[in-house]
C-alpha cells in the first residue's frame, strides 16, 4: 500500500490553490497533477510553489492520481468523478455535491455502485468543533440549533475571482455556507428535515439569494434555525450555536469554539495561531485514512446529499 498518495487537482481557485498549498506540507500526499481551464488561475497555483505538474486536460488529471479533489464549481463535477471512479481512483469533492438534486442522487448511486473511496469537503468534519460537542455528554438535552450568517456583500472580496458565486444557478451564501452548518448540525442532532423557508431574491432572477429564514427539525422535533443576509454596513458573521439544557456551545468562522453554561459564551480552548490551517490538516489526516480503507470522520456522499436536498428546498422560490 502506498505511503504517500499521488493526488490530482481539477480547478485552482480560491479552494484548489488552499489544498494545493496544504496537501503540499502533508507527508502522506503528493500533488503530482493539477489543471484549470484558466490560464490565470494555473499561474497563480503555479506561484504556491513546485507542488503539482500543471497538465493540458482534466482526464491527465484522472489518469496520474490515485485521489482526485475537485475543486472546480459544481456543475462540471459529477462528469469529472464518474471519470476518475471509472478508472478505480478515489474522489474528495468540494461541495455542494450540486444543485440538480436528481443528478446528484445518480452520481450518489454510481459512485457506491462503483465502491471507490469517496467523502465531500465539508471542513468541519474532522474538525475539533465537532468533535468538542460531540463528546459533550455533559450539555443536557439538546434544546436546538442556531445559525446565523451575515455579510455586507456576496461573494466575499477574496473570492470575486470565483463570479459563479453570485448567480443563483450555482451560487449563493446557502449552498457555499449555511450548507457546512446544516451538514454540522445534522451530526448533532440526526438527519433534518425542513418545515419551512422564506429566501428572499434580488429584482434580477440571475442573481442569488440576500436574504433566507428558514426552520428545520429532527425525528424528535429539535429545531434548527436559520438567518442569513446580505447587505448593509456589518461584519461578516459565520456563526453556529448549539444549545443544550445545561451547556451550549457556540462556533464563530467555522473553527472558534466557545462555551456557555448559561454566562457568557467564553472560549473553549487556546485559540491555534492558524485555525484554518490546523482544519485542513484535520481533513487531510482523515482523507489519509479512508485511503487506508479506515475509519475517517469526512462527510459521506450521501451524508452531502441529504445536506443538498435541504439547501435546494429552501432556496426554492
Amino acid at each position: 500500500m502506498s505511503s504517500t498518495w499521488k493526488v490530482g487537482v481539477i480547478g485552482l481557485g480560491i479552494m484548489g490553490r488552499r489544498m494545493l498549498e496544504h496537501m503540499g506540507r502533508h507527508e502522506a500526499f503528493e500533488v503530482v497533477a493539477a489543471w484549470d481551464p484558466s490560464p490565470e488561475a494555473r499561474a497563480q497555483a503555479a506561484r504556491i510553489g513546485p507542488v503539482a505538474s500543471m497538465v493540458e486536460t482534466p482526464e491527465a488529471v484522472i489518469a496520474a492520481a490515485d485521489v482526485v479533489y475537485l475543486a472546480c464549481p459544481p456543475a462540471p463535477r459529477k462528469a469529472y468523478a464518474l471519470e476518475a471512479a471509472a478508472q478505480g481512483k478515489a474522489v474528495f469533492l468540494e461541495k455542494p455535491l450540486g444543485v440538480d438534486v436528481a443528478e446528484s442522487r445518480d452520481l450518489a448511486e454510481r459512485l457506491a455502485a462503483a465502491g471507490v473511496p469517496a467523502a465531500v469537503n465539508f471542513t468541519q468534519a474532522a474538525g475539533a468543533a465537532l468533535a468538542a460537542v460531540l463528546a459533550d455528554d455533559a450539555r443536557g438535552e439538546d434544546r436546538g440549533v442556531d445559525i446565523v450568517v451575515t455579510y455586507p456583500h456576496w461573494p466575499r472580496a477574496w473570492q470575486i475571482e470565483a463570479d459563479w458565486l453570485r448567480f443563483a444557478a450555482e451560487g449563493g451564501y446557502v449552498r457555499e455556507v449555511i450548507s457546512h452548518f446544516l451538514f454540522f448540525s445534522a451530526r448533532v442532532l440526526g438527519p433534518l428535515e425542513l418545515v419551512w423557508a422564506r429566501p428572499a431574491y434580488p429584482a434580477d432572477p440571475s442573481l442569488c439569494e440576500t436574504h433566507v429564514a428558514a426552520r428545520l427539525e429532527n425525528g424528535a422535533g429539535v429545531p434548527v434555525s436559520v438567518l442569513g443576509s446580505v447587505g448593509g454596513v456589518q461584519p461578516d458573521r459565520q456563526e453556529v450555536t448549539v444549545t443544550g439544557a445545561r451547556r451550549s456551545w457556540r462556533i464563530s468562522d467555522f473553527y472558534r469554539l466557545a462555551v456557555s453554561d448559561g454566562g457568557p459564551f467564553e472560549p473553549a480552548a487556546p485559540e491555534p495561531e492558524d485555525p484554518r490551517a490546523e482544519s485542513l490538516r484535520a481533513q487531510l489526516d482523515d482523507l489519509d485514512k479512508m485511503m487506508r480503507g479506515e475509519r475517517h470522520r469526512l462527510a459521506t456522499v450521501p451524508e452531502a446529499l441529504a445536506v443538498q436536498e435541504l439547501v435546494e428546498r429552501i432556496l426554492a422560490r
